[in-house]
């Protein structure tokens, strides 16, 4: 593919104060107001762990793991810049300490060096450098939005800072610096401070980056006399300090930047004009309309989430299901309904926290993905009260998996059918490990190694995933290391489980649901649908998921 010899831009997003102040959604809302400029944008996130990838942490401590089209195992700030932007991003979008010193010694190893002596400084830099002028050329983007994870004061930062001085020194109207940083109200004091941001500045400034503009993340507005405190410790004007209060809606931020002057002061930094052009034009008037409807909501219904990833401490974290929560809201919101999420722990039903009888007084009944033992049985027991009580039903990835068991004991009469992930000594293997993954899993090969990124599935004529999906082959993104098993095929089809989707050679079961005559809504999934749902285009299956929900609600 040929790329036109533009002139690209870079903005920088950092943190001060605290993580998780908000940087992948600052990052994506600017991303987004300049497309409403008519600029085409992309997005780097950049993480300081020496994790390779994001795939081997456990979602609890880190979120959710984000898989790319190409596989790539990533962090969920990638999920928000694929939602914002409309756009599929590549592995060139995403890097790590980890993956970058990688990079470093293998080019070292392969005599790319030419038999230098390589350093920390300058060519650890220079690699992030080069990875993160390729994304902007793969992608073709006027603009590129790089997100550095974590924030300005931390060691980890160092050289990813650097990078970014090494970009600015080199043509420094066509790079900008956004620090977004959080601005407390103690409650005791009832006033908010701005002295931990002025710290930060200085810390940013100490590794000779400086910021073109500030956004204050608070619980209220930034007043104008806290816009010149925290100008004058930045040598900025005011009209460059951004407040950036809790909304009820992350869509409404690019709206409330540009009520600020965002785009502009942006726009302005980097020597830019703004273009009146079609790409404008239609993601204005897409994103009016998404916006529009997010407000438009006559219906409502209430969703539960059995998961296994919700505690952390005393705290209850979402981030661990981001795309799922989104994806049920967009299709709620083309519903005009909303959609109300339940998080249950599926070890509360295991220790008799919860009872499944519960369960009645939702309208229906989500299992998303997951890995290893725990909380299995609680998912079982969800499984079997919502498929024997006509509650509308989808699985994803473990929640299939699950699915297949449970309706191959209860059902199929195979009181030993299980997962070979539980190595339950004398189980039937009714989900067992794909043959590509049996050499890896045995020498501890775990990383980046699963059944990764997009794969094709041939849907069967008279099903109800032909008849959600509306196409024969479909294109979905996967994450898994194991597979229902292709010998009980037949077994489960003969008791009333419908095998709707499969691998285009036929082997591999993509999709499994229950005949509309037994159950109104029972479909479960081998793939992660969530991951392709976009604001401007909700995905099917959890469109008509919303759809049936709302049908059980009457």
């Amino acid at each position: 593919m040929k790329h036109s010899k533009k002139k690209r831009k870079y903005i920088f997003v950092v943190g001060g104060v605290m993580s998780g102040v908000g940087k992948g959604i600052t990052a994506s809302s600017i991303g987004k107001i300049l497309q409403f400029n008519g600029y085409k944008v992309s997005a780097v996130k950049i993480d300081p762990y020496v994790n390779v990838d994001a795939g081997t942490m456990n979602p609890v401590e880190h979120g959710e793991t984000f898989v790319l089209e190409d596989g790539y195992e990533t962090d969920q700030d990638m999920g928000n810049y694929e939602r914002f932007l409309n756009v599929s991003l590549t592995r060139n979008s995403y890097m790590t300490t980890g993956s970058i010193y990688q990079k470093v010694i293998n080019k070292e190893r392969s005599l790319g060096y030419r038999g230098k002596t390589v350093s920390v400084v300058p060519h650890v830099p220079l690699a992030v450098v080069e990875q993160i002028q390729e994304s902007a050329k793969n992608e073709d983007a006027d603009i590129t939005i790089v997100e550095i994870g974590g924030t300005v004061g931390e060691y980890e930062n160092i050289l990813f800072l650097e990078a970014a001085r090494m970009m600015k020194r080199q043509n420094p109207h066509d790079v900008a610096f956004v620090l977004v940083s959080y601005l407390p109200i103690p409650s005791a004091v009832g006033e908010m401070k701005t002295k931990p941001t002025q710290q930060s500045i200085r810390t940013m400034q100490e590794s000779g980056v400086f910021p073109d503009i500030i956004v204050g993340r608070a619980d209220g507005i930034i007043d104008i006399p806290r816009k010149l405190k925290i100008a004058n410790a930045s040598m900025l004007h005011k009209q460059d300090i951004v407040s950036a209060p809790n909304m009820k809606s992350i869509y409404d931020i690019p709206y409330y930047f540009i009520q600020e002057g965002l785009d502009n002061r942006l726009l302005k930094k980097l020597d830019l004009k703004k273009r009146n052009n079609e790409f404008g034009n239609f993601h204005t008037k897409a994103w009016k309309k998404f916006i529009q409807s997010t407000k438009n909501q006559k219906k409502e219904v209430t969703i539960a989430v059995v998961g296994k990833y919700f505690d952390t401490g005393d705290f209850v974290l979402s981030d661990a299901y981001v795309s799922v929560i989104e994806a049920l809201k967009y299709a709620g919101y083309g519903q005009k309904t909303k959609v109300n999420i339940d998080w249950l722990s599926s070890h509360d039903f295991e220790s008799g926290k919860r009872t499944v009888t519960e369960l009645k007084k939702y309208h229906g009944v989500l299992i998303p993905g997951g890995f290893g033992n725990t909380g299995i049985d609680g998912k079982d027991m969800v499984i079997k009260y919502v498929r024997k009580n006509n509650i509308p039903f989808l699985g994803i990835c473990l929640g299939m998996q699950r699915a297949a068991v449970e309706f191959a004991q209860s059902v199929g009469k195979l009181q030993h059918a299980e997962s070979d992930e539980r190595n339950i000594k004398n189980s039937i293997p009714l989900v067992t490990t794909m043959e590509s993954q049996k050499t890896k899993i045995k020498n501890a090969n775990m990383g980046g190694t699963m059944r990764l990124g997009s794969h094709a599935a041939v849907l069967k004529k008279g099903t109800l995933a032909r008849k959600i999906y509306k196409r024969e082959t479909i294109s979905e993104r996967h994450r898994h290391r194991y597979e229902l098993n292709p010998k009980f095929n037949d077994l489960l089809q003969s008791k009333g489980m419908v095998i709707s989707a499969t691998s285009p050679d036929g082997q591999l079961p993509e999709i499994i649901e229950l005949d509309q005559k037994l159950h109104p809504f029972f479909i479960a999934v081998q793939f992660h649908p969530e991951l392709q749902a976009r604001p401007l285009n909700s995905h099917p299956l959890f469109n008509a998921f919303i759809k049936a929900s709302l049908k059980n609600k009457k």
